[in-house]
């Protein structure tokens, strides 16, 4: 019992009961202590892992958008962005084999494993812990467009300039590069939401109030790139140049003759339903033009179309009257005017007088598209399409569509997180 004696005077001690207590509590604190930190390094870890996962996934889902390989876009991205060591390859799917965007041919899912070091939890559980996360990015809907530029060099892809007054009642996108891929100058008025660039955009002070900007954005893909090539049929028989003058009577040109080597008109003229080929030289609405047709689209092509400067042009004089609606159904659905993919770079100018109406889409994705229409002049679903778009002078465009309508305008894509 003299062993033991000291015993009773340290439970009597209040110094002595802490000094029992602290030491029972001990293996608790410690072990709660190092519990703490194996979860925080492990949180820690799951959190870089899951950053590097969003990271590639967006890198691979932007791929895809630009008709490129996910995989080889995911690897580059975690060579770059990544730090900590894979315990397995990464698991790569587009589409994505679950989630709500399973079978989604734009969306990405990327997986990431790793094994993390536990000091303390390994006693119970091995040296290491393994973590996994996953992402999943895809190319959404964001926006509607009706006016696209094609321009994929640091140029400019779409200009307002002079008092031009534009309201176009969608958006306007380009996939320029460059710093000033949309250009604002001199004191036009710009009425069009969400305007988009790959490149840089003027600050949304210089737009219309509620205007919408979105620079560094994602390449549009070409809306019409689907189209049948503009190349004129086998077995098409060409008249030569059409010509009409201010003072010849009214003209109807029917469907079967749909062939033309080059148009100069200067009087009235209409077109019966259907596709019009222009053979070289140039689809030319004069100062006099009267010019109506429903349901047409004309072809500026060249029976030599590896040729580029034999492919028509367009030249829409400002005092034409015009009246012209693109097709609601067949192959050329919405489309007024679509110019050859060969055609060289030149500009292209859309004019038209008060009294003119215009419904339909101009496509001519290798040359450069100037709307100067002016005060007064009816647009109704416009769309255009062009390697570079602009808008001049004293050009008055307010365009109308309704919100339902198939050719009000462009889905716009953008590349998000969505799981």
């Amino acid at each position: 019992m003299t062993g033991m004696s000291w015993l009773p005077r340290l439970i009597r001690c209040k110094r002595g009961n802490t000094l029992i207590i602290v030491a029972a509590a001990a293996p608790l604190l410690i072990g709660a202590s190092a519990i703490g930190v194996d979860t925080i390094q492990v949180a820690l870890a799951k959190r870089q892992l899951q950053r590097a996962a969003d990271s590639a996934a967006m890198a691979g889902a932007y791929s895809v958008l630009q008709s490129g390989a996910a995989t080889t876009a995911v690897t580059r991205d975690l060579t770059h962005n990544n730090r900590i060591t894979l315990a397995a390859a990464p698991t790569v799917e587009n589409a994505p084999t679950t989630g709500p965007f399973a079978g989604n041919a734009r969306a990405v899912r990327v997986v990431l494993r790793a094994n993390r070091s536990v000091p303390f939890m390994s006693f119970f559980t091995g040296s290491t812990m393994a973590v996994e996360v996953e992402a999943t990015a895809a190319a959404v809907p964001d926006g509607i467009y009706c006016v696209v530029s094609l321009e994929n060099t640091s140029v400019t892809g779409v200009s307002f300039s002079g008092s031009t007054n534009t309201d176009l009642g969608c958006g306007v996108a380009t996939n320029s590069t460059g710093p000033e891929a949309i250009s604002v100058n001199g004191n036009p008025s710009v009425r069009a939401s969400p305007i988009a660039a790959v490149g840089g955009v003027p600050a949304a002070s210089r737009f219309a109030s509620g205007t919408v900007t979105l620079p560094y954005s994602p390449p549009q893909p070409d809306p019409f790139v689907n189209l049948p090539a503009a190349e004129i049929p086998s077995g098409t028989s060409c008249e030569g140049q059409l010509k009409v003058q201010p003072n010849d009577p009214p003209l109807t040109i029917t469907s079967n003759r749909n062939c033309f080597r080059g148009t100069e008109i200067n009087g009235p003229v209409t077109f019966s339903p259907g596709v019009y080929y222009i053979d070289g030289n140039s689809l030319s609405f004069g100062a006099q033009a009267r010019v109506t047709g429903t349901g047409v689209t004309f072809i500026l092509t060249s029976s030599t179309p590896n040729n580029a400067n034999s492919i028509a042009q367009l030249d829409m004089n400002g005092g034409a009257t015009l009246d012209l609606t693109a097709p609601s159904s067949g192959p050329y659905s919405g489309v007024l005017v679509y110019q050859h993919r060969n055609a060289p770079l030149t500009n292209q100018h859309i004019n038209g007088n008060s009294n003119s109406r215009i419904d339909g889409a101009f496509y001519m994705p290798s040359t450069e598209i100037t709307f100067n229409g002016n005060a007064g002049m009816e647009v109704q679903c416009l769309r255009l399409v062009g390697r570079r778009v602009n808008f001049s002078g004293n050009s008055n465009l307010v365009n109308t569509c309704p919100p339902t309508s198939p050719t009000r305008g462009f889905n716009g894509l953008m590349v998000r997180l969505v799981g």
